[in-house]
């Protein structure tokens, strides 16, 4: 079957008079800025990087981010509230989206106010990933135990939580043994 072409034009893309339609004028970093932010939430660091990427000087570059964030379309600490409860959604740890968040600019201290009023129960989180991809049923087995919190701290649990979520399967696996 073959193809169709729009009216007017041949396999080149070239009008059939033989002359090629002016190029769309590059848009500006403020308007590709702006349309990567009605998709989703971005970072400054994120936009500047996606913007330099895009092949925005600079200058241009920085204006349009200052710009967007007088006009409150781009904010950082909405960003990093957004990113945080969808992590936080699926099953991520302190420690991980601690990386995250620092690798999107955010200060340490705005992370820490993040992560404080997140108000998650951290043990409860972990013990919910450890049903999710083992089942109800606990262990005493020791290598199996291992396996299960090395997947918990991949995704970014403390040591402490992760000890007392592996260990508390054991007792429970111990109390239905009795």
């Amino acid at each position: 079957m073959a193809m169709k072409r729009p009216p007017g034009k041949d396999q080149s893309g070239e009008d059939r008079s033989g002359q090629n339609r002016p190029a769309k004028p590059k848009r500006s970093a403020y308007d590709k800025a702006l349309g990567l932010l009605a998709r989703r939430e971005h970072s400054r660091r994120e936009l500047k990087t996606k913007l330099r990427q895009g092949g925005y000087e600079g200058d241009e570059t920085s204006a349009a981010i200052d710009r967007l964030g007088e006009q409150h379309y781009q904010d950082d600490d909405r960003f990093g509230e957004v990113l945080l409860r969808s992590r936080i959604a699926q099953g991520y740890g302190p420690m991980r989206l601690r990386m995250e968040l620092k690798t999107h600019g955010l200060s340490d201290a705005r992370i820490r106010e993040l992560l404080d009023a997140a108000e998650v129960d951290w043990d409860a989180s972990a013990a919910a990933q450890l049903r999710r991809r083992y089942g109800g049923a606990g262990t005493t087995d020791p290598a199996e135990r291992s396996r299960r919190a090395q997947f918990l701290l991949r995704r970014g649990f403390a040591a402490a939580t992760v000890r007392s979520v592996t260990h508390a399967d054991v007792d429970e696996a111990a109390d239905e043994d009795s």
